[in-house]
């Protein structure tokens, strides 16, 4: 399975940070203090360019200094805007590495039956978390992203094995007949 867009998604611009016209940046990176390592980033379409310099870094948030934004009220515009790289300035992904980009849209199997389709993934600080939108509809499924919940991915298939933790998910056709 190969992905349509040649755009990552390295951080999004969360607030503006003081009056000079700097940004607080959620990064998405490894290491939050590289987000200007990878050069120019761009929007979505890849047209508008972003030249950013990390001033510090903690946790997750970059402060950043942002090429045309030079007071508050125009870092406070960018607020929202999602800043991409392009694939080709990452490594490739080591062994049981994966950019998020590339499970989003996977198929998730449960026993081999497809339960929906991998939706996003979030950290909030205690360890990652797969989204997955279930087919039959409600609130999506969101279990931890570990070898044993999550112990196959298949990019290429485009699938995902899951193993969610018991009680923690019952399918809907489980519950019929019992009312």
């Amino acid at each position: 399975m190969e992905k349509e867009s040649e755009l990552i998604p390295a951080g999004v611009i969360v607030a503006a940070h003081g009056l000079q016209g700097h940004v607080r940046v959620k990064t998405f990176t490894e290491i939050p203090a590289g987000i200007d390592s990878y050069g120019s980033l761009s929007d979505e379409t890849g047209k508008r360019s972003f030249i950013l310099k990390v001033l510090e870094a903690r946790d997750t948030v970059a402060i950043c200094r942002i090429s045309g934004s030079n007071d508050r009220n125009a870092a406070e515009k960018l607020k929202g805007q999602v800043l991409y790289l392009r694939r080709s300035c990452l490594p490739d992904p080591d062994v049981d590495e994966y950019f998020h980009a590339d499970l989003i849209g996977l198929n998730a199997l449960v026993q081999g039956s497809s339960i929906g389709k991998v939706n996003a993934l979030f950290n909030h600080g205690a360890g990652d978390l797969i989204e997955i939108a279930l087919s039959d509809g409600g609130t999506p499924l969101v279990l931890p992203f570990t070898k044993a919940v999550v112990p196959v991915i298949d990019v290429a298939a485009g699938t995902i094995e899951v193993d969610p933790p018991s009680g923690l998910w019952v399918p809907k056709d489980v519950h019929k007949g019992d009312e």
